[in-house]
């Protein structure tokens, strides 16, 4: 055998004897932990203070529609043109069903009514509205929400799909949520955006979005899910940080969840949709 076959047989034997690449750890397989969340910085006084001082935050959301149904909240009760109703009572839920009924409904919360008290009000507008919006209680803007209840919430959450970004607003701040675990702030059993100074820091939780958007880029929804001893017009104010310009969502679809009510009316699809 000559030379030239030696060298060629002992390089095929060579490449037989090759190991092969060790499969990727599983580990590997795990998604990337999410960006922690700095607090947007206050303007003014020490440094000391700043900790505390909300960063200011412009109001976003989008032009309030005309040609709705105008509903004022106050507490139980609701107001509709010279009308007034108390959903909570079969006779006047029946009245105002019929009145919303296919129609667009702008919802003007007062401030002092609290979600606890608008399950049944949200239950009619789910069944029987168009659509339905919320007026932020501070500026000249509002916001179309899909209404779920806590088992409507419950579905959307066990569909495959990316993300399930939300925001739970409880008293003490913004805990965003997702499929894959929260977004760290700055105390990790803490909310992702804590109160500052007793005020909802909107600009910060606006950042925060922001990276969540960036994470999750197919996602179109999201939900915010307050707790039901909040005031809905503080639900207001924090849809928008939602937004990043007027008219410019950070996600298409913002779905509110309400309490179920007491005695649930007959099951419809989500206002909205």
């Amino acid at each position: 055998m000559s030379l030239k076959h030696v060298l060629m047989v002992a390089a095929v034997l060579a490449a037989g004897c090759k190991e092969e690449k060790p499969a990727e750890p599983l580990s590997s397989l795990k998604p990337q932990p999410l960006p922690e969340l700095v607090a947007e910085a206050g303007r003014g006084g020490a440094e000391g203070d700043s900790r505390f001082r909300v960063a200011p935050a412009e109001v976003y959301g989008e032009p309030v529609p005309d040609k709705v149904l105008r509903v004022e909240l106050a507490g139980e009760a609701v107001r509709l043109g010279g009308e007034r109703f108390v959903p909570s009572r079969p006779e006047d839920q029946a009245r105002l069903r019929e009145r919303v009924k296919e129609q667009g409904v702008l919802l003007v919360p007062d401030a002092d009514t609290f979600l606890a008290q608008t399950s049944e009000l949200f239950a009619v507008l789910r069944e029987s509205a168009r659509e339905v919006w919320l007026l932020h209680p501070d500026a000249l803007v509002a916001y179309r929400l899909v209404l779920r209840d806590e088992q409507g919430f419950q579905a959307w959450l066990a569909e495959v799909a990316p993300g399930k970004l939300r925001i739970i607003q409880r008293q003490d701040g913004f805990e965003l949520t997702t499929s894959v675990g929260k977004l760290p702030g700055p105390d990790t059993n803490g909310p992702s955006v804590p109160v500052r100074g007793g005020k909802q820091d909107i600009a910060t939780l606006r950042t925060g979005l922001g990276k969540l958007k960036g994470r999750f880029t197919t996602s179109e929804d999201i939900c915010l899910v307050p707790s039901f001893g909040i005031e809905l017009a503080q639900a207001a104010r924090a849809l928008s940080g939602v937004y990043v310009a007027p008219g410019e969502p950070l996600f298409e679809t913002l779905c509110f969840i309400y309490p179920t009510p007491r005695a649930p009316t007959v099951a419809g699809a989500p206002a909205g949709q």
